[in-house]
């Protein structure tokens, strides 16, 4: 019989060990024991599978730092050998359970390819199809870049005058993502408009990115010759790693190569305040961008298919 339960206190870092794969179990610990010293999660939160005295499963409840309702699922991990996921599907229903209870309305969970740390998500094809019959759909099938120091910085674009949140403010930043979000490639971007209007999916992308730790002088809006608003960039940390929190090109300035420019100028404010590593995110059907990181030096490491389900 299996039993879904919190994780005892012996069994936290690890939760479910694996003796033939010391990598991964190292990788469960210390990415489960930062998320407890960062509390984007805590002990309470941390639900395994046991059947027959062995955990056989586990999943995470997960929180930006200093909030207390969780928003995501981490370090997913039931028996993936193809027969029924039972496992699986009582572990995120149980953790749909608690989630509501914390107040949540909806929880989120992504899945990288190829598997790596710290989650090792091995299976793609059968997470998949436990997120969908566990009630979530994908909100955006996502690509993932990475920038590593030792090379060259990309070169900054001298058609562009910067201009920091420091100097300018709140608004000019809103107003702008909001013409980006009147004509935006990102699916769950367009969703956001579609739930919540143009105005307030602009407010929510700018409160959501100020949420990650960032310098009002780091977040900056490049003009062009004529004074219009041609980008934005706003650099920033998650949890985790340095990022392009989110960077984006007016629909009038689009078409100008403006989308490596503006990925450029956010890895050289990170880069000056000490970023070896930078990531960022975009949605595959965003080809521009999609190039406009490449063209800054970014490799495509992993996809991302990111999901939701409403509570």
């Amino acid at each position: 019989m299996t039993t879904i339960r919190v994780a005892h206190a012996d069994e936290i870092p690890a939760l479910v060990r694996y003796p033939d794969d010391a990598e991964r179990s190292a990788g469960t610990a210390a990415y489960l024991t930062d998320l407890l010293a960062k509390r984007c999660t805590r002990p309470e939160w941390c639900l395994v599978a046991e059947e027959d005295g062995h955990l056989i499963g586990s999943v995470v409840l997960w929180t930006m730092p200093g909030h207390e309702v969780p928003s995501d699922v981490v370090l997913l991990e039931a028996p993936w050998d193809g027969t029924e996921p039972a496992v699986g599907l009582a572990l995120l229903a149980e953790a749909a359970t608690l989630a509501r209870t914390l107040g949540a309305t909806e929880l989120g969970h992504v899945v990288d390819s190829p598997a790596q740390a710290p989650q090792f998500q091995r299976h793609p094809e059968q997470r998949g199809e436990l997120l969908r019959r566990a009630g979530f759909t994908v909100a955006r099938d996502g690509r993932r870049f990475r920038w590593l120091a030792g090379g060259e910085l990309p070169a900054q674009d001298g058609r562009l005058r910067f201009r920091s949140l420091a100097e300018l403010g709140r608004e000019p930043f809103v107003g702008l993502l909001e013409s980006l979000l009147a004509d935006t490639a990102d699916a769950r971007l367009t969703e956001d408009v579609r739930r919540h209007g143009l105005r307030r999916a602009a407010e929510l992308l700018f409160e959501e990115t100020a949420e990650l730790h960032h310098e009002p002088q780091w977040w900056e809006i490049g003009y062009a010759a004529d004074g219009s608003p041609a980008v934005v960039s706003l650099p920033a940390h998650n949890p985790a790693f340095p990022v392009i929190g989110f960077v984006g090109v007016a629909p009038a300035h689009r078409g100008h190569g403006f989308s490596s420019s503006v990925v450029a100028r956010g890895t050289a404010i990170l880069a000056e305040n000490g970023a070896t590593e930078i990531r960022g995110d975009c949605d595959v059907r965003n080809v521009v961008m999609f190039k406009g990181f490449q063209r800054a030096g970014y490799d495509n490491f992993a996809n991302r298919m990111e999901y939701v389900r409403p509570l």
